[in-house]
């Protein structure tokens, strides 16, 4: 009796995760196919095809018309209708990467840290065709492996680096070895805050993966590590050096004013 309970709680359990994993799946990509759905998540196929009529039935998501394809309702946001401690850094960022990207072409994101992912909440990719793809607020992209997980790795407090780092040890997500190593040892940290900035060379985790590099700063309010502001940009048009040797002032320019006007407006 223990052991089928036991089993219950365990199914239980996998079955909430399966379906988060769906929902993640359907709000980072968009209108999907159920076998884009079962292989972005992960899950059998008969299993992914119980959760989507669960949540069709739950109006969280809807069929597209004239496809097969599965995409999120605006009942979607309610599940995050509690979730409020970043708006006002939305709010007062949207002026300043709006104006950014006007001056260089290239998109510039909002990015902070969701567990070991950093999660897109703003974006100007809609605004230029300097992109591949249109990363709307709720993106995720890895933690060590992404220019903007490791500039706020390496400008977070000593506590929450140990913090990401234990759980990396746990569950390495995508991370290797060299990388885990070199900011295990301190050897990355260190070399982030003395430049100012974070970069990632034809990222494996993006949308086209390999087509595109990034670089990222902290933001701050006063001595509060925010997140980050990311630079996305096509790796066949524009290195890395002269990414930096360009844009990476106007970039730090953009993030300080974000700061000042989150501190002034307190």
């Amino acid at each position: 009796m223990e052991d089928d309970q036991k089993a219950e709680k365990d199914g239980s359990i996998r079955a909430i995760s399966r379906a988060i994993a769906v929902l993640q799946a359907i709000n980072r990509n968009g209108a999907l196919t159920l076998t884009e759905i079962a292989d972005n998540a992960g899950i059998p196929h008969p299993t992914a095809t119980r959760i989507v009529r669960t949540l069709l039935e739950e109006r969280l998501i809807e069929r597209e018309p004239s496809r097969k394809r599965y995409r999120p309702t605006a009942l979607i946001q309610t599940l995050s209708c509690g979730f409020q401690n970043h708006d006002r850094l939305v709010s007062i960022s949207r002026p300043h990467i709006t104006r950014l990207t006007r001056l260089i072409d290239w998109p510039i994101s909002v990015v902070t840290r969701v567990g070991q992912a950093m999660v897109v909440r703003d974006s100007t990719s809609a605004l230029t065709s300097l992109t591949f793809n249109n990363y709307y607020p709720g993106w995720q992209v890895p933690l060590l492996p992404s220019s903007s997980g490791r500039v706020y790795f390496a400008f977070a407090s000593p506590d929450e680096q140990e913090e990401l780092l234990k759980a990396y040890r746990v569950n390495q997500r995508g991370v290797d070895n060299l990388t885990l190593r070199e900011f295990e040892s301190g050897e990355a940290t260190a070399k982030i805050r003395r430049q100012g900035y974070a970069a990632a060379t034809r990222t494996q985790y993006s949308a086209n993966p390999g087509k595109t590099s990034s670089m990222a700063v902290p933001i701050f309010e006063g001595d509060v590590l925010l997140g980050a502001l990311t630079m996305v940009f096509f790796a066949n048009a524009l290195s890395i050096p002269d990414a930096i040797r360009r844009f990476l002032e106007p970039l730090k320019d953009c993030a300080k004013a974000i700061g000042d006007e989150m501190a002034a407006a307190e």
